[in-house]
């Protein structure tokens, strides 16, 4: 068991590395899967090791329980902050509700400019504001900031649980729609108008409305939209790994994300096993739970046996502290000499 564990550390290690070899802008990895397998562990381990190689790397929490900061022992916010002990590696948390305020900002300008266009946003925004969904709307407007800026190397998405991980996926398929038939609602106004302004002398504040402008400021969203699900479904730039548990409905959840992912796009290129329990345990039922875990292995190999599958024993200990993520990122990444550091009870 130990020998194929280290053929899949090894193999996660290198799909990462080959990964980071193109200097084609920023990578982004993303951990997604059932609430509590781990993938916040696994977000912060990858960004220990990213960052231990010298790469400036961000954290993004898009999950509104945070536990970042629980596993780093410090506070973090909406901004990038940077983990102690390192200089190049920043975590972020999601806010959704400053996220939303920040993106009114942003249009302040263009609905002053462009009243028409601002009263629509207004109202649109005011009703995102109490519908489901404002938190994966909020970290997509933050997901695109970090695509357009290039400020780090890699971007690494701790993610919600799947449900509202999947929206947020499905977010720029749900806005490329919307911005489409509103940019073919302002192509139809502004030849309207055109034509209308031949006949009658308009007065008052339409005439300052200038729907050119207003055109270029849809298209230019539009084509930041299209860019990002460009680059979700590039594998040369981003990856998605599905962290699981060795149990039936983590398992089952995953794959059902997984046929979703893929009707995105978005590719898959690894599945993280956690908390397994190790071969050497002496009590009946921590063995009786391994025997079960290990026929739980045979159907994640079936179900996911096309993917990189690496394997992350139960610890010891909580997975918080610097030190313990090394000791995870080792298992994970690296050729980890003393594996009995981190096994179970």
């Amino acid at each position: 068991m130990l020998s194929k564990i280290k053929d899949s550390i090894n193999s996660l290690r290198g799909i990462t590395e080959k990964k980071l070899e193109k200097n084609d802008g920023t990578k982004y990895i993303m951990f997604g899967g059932k609430g509590g397998v781990g993938k916040t562990t696994m977000s912060a381990a990858t960004g220990v090791y990213l960052a231990e190689k010298g790469l400036k790397v961000v954290i993004v929490s898009t999950d509104p329980a945070h536990s970042l900061r629980d596993i780093f022992e410090q506070e973090f916010g909406h901004e990038p902050t940077k983990v102690k002990g390192f200089d190049n590696l920043y975590v972020v948390e999601i806010d959704p509700q400053k996220a939303m305020e920040e993106y009114k900002e942003k249009l302040k300008a263009q609905i002053e400019e462009n009243p028409f266009l601002g009263e629509m946003l207004e109202d649109q925004l005011e009703m995102a504001a109490l519908s489901p969904g404002t938190d994966e709307s909020a970290a997509f407007d933050v997901f695109l900031k970090y695509m357009d800026s290039n400020e780090f190397d890699v971007v690494i998405f701790d993610t919600a649980p799947t449900g509202h991980t999947l929206r947020f996926l499905g977010m720029p398929e749900v806005m490329d729609k919307y911005m489409t038939k509103l940019i073919k609602l302002r192509k139809q106004m502004s030849g309207f108008m055109k034509m209308m302004k031949k006949f009658l002398p308009f007065g008052g504040k339409d005439e300052d409305i200038d729907y050119d402008k207003m055109l270029e400021e849809l298209e230019k969203m539009k084509e930041r939209i299209v860019r990002a699900r460009k680059i979700l479904s590039d594998p040369e730039r981003t990856a998605f790994r599905l962290v699981v548990i060795p149990e039936e409905m983590s398992i089952l959840e995953s794959e059902r994300a997984m046929k979703a992912l893929q009707k995105y796009g978005i590719p898959i290129d690894a599945v993280i096993v956690n908390q397994l329990i190790p071969e050497d345990v002496q009590c009946d039922f921590c063995r009786a739970r391994r025997e079960l875990q290990l026929k739980r292995l045979e159907m994640i190999k079936e179900k996911f046996g096309d993917k990189v599958i690496a394997y992350v024993p139960l610890l010891r200990t909580e997975a918080k502290g610097i030190e313990t993520l090394k000791q995870i990122a080792k298992i994970l990444y690296g050729e980890e000499k003393e594996e009995q550091k981190v096994t179970a009870q």
